[in-house]
């Protein structure tokens, strides 16, 4: 065996090498991202669980807008219309921002079903209230580390499968980029409330 040979075998175990090195690089970093979804999900679905207790509760205040809690319910259903998979993260972007979108919604509806529950003084001393209240507001900051997480686990995968080696390989072995939580626009405006207890919109 001469020694370009030799030259040239090494050469090729030294590329064989890295890309299974890559391979499996991607592979955790996938699962990373899966992982982080998962998280997501799971945040979502302990405020979706607390919903029909606060709906529950806020009926007993008199003369609560009736149409705020219609929009809260109403929200709820729509995010569970939206069929996105559980386990895997999302390589769809129109799909992750509807996802995002619905979410979205029965985050501003439950957003205004408690800035209305401000102006009921009773509604707000008991204390089954003020215990979901608080739970609904870590469950919000859950959702943004939850959010943040998953980005930041996506960021790294989307940049492995486009750098070298991977870069050559990651396509043809099914390895895609995948979409990132978005800002939602207007997430930084307060909703504005116009009481009105004849079953009109109580909020815009």
């Amino acid at each position: 065996m001469n020694k370009t040979l030799l030259i040239i075998l090494g050469v090729i175990a030294v590329i064989i090498l890295a890309v299974f090195s890559s391979y499996n690089g991607l592979v955790g970093s996938s699962q990373a991202v899966d992982k982080s979804w998962a998280d997501v999900q799971n945040v979502y679905q302990r405020r979706a669980d607390l919903i029909p207790n606060l709906v529950q509760t806020v009926q007993g205040a008199a003369n609560f807008e009736k149409s705020t809690i219609v929009q809260v319910t109403e929200a709820r259903a729509s995010v569970g219309k939206v069929q996105i998979n559980q386990n895997q993260a999302p390589t769809d972007a129109a799909q992750l921002a509807q996802f995002q979108q619905a979410q979205g919604q029965l985050g501003s509806a439950l957003s205004r079903l408690l800035v209305v529950a401000e102006n009921y003084p009773d509604l707000k001393a008991t204390a089954n209230f003020r215990d979901l209240q608080a739970q609904l507001e870590g469950t919000e900051n859950r959702i943004a580390v939850a959010r943040k997480n998953f980005n930041d686990a996506v960021q790294e995968y989307n940049v492995k499968i486009k750098t070298l080696p991977a870069v050559f390989f990651a396509g043809i072995l099914g390895f895609q980029p995948k979409p990132y939580f978005q800002a939602v626009a207007g997430a930084e405006t307060a909703p504005t409330v116009k009481f009105d207890f004849n079953g009109a919109p109580a909020a815009k």
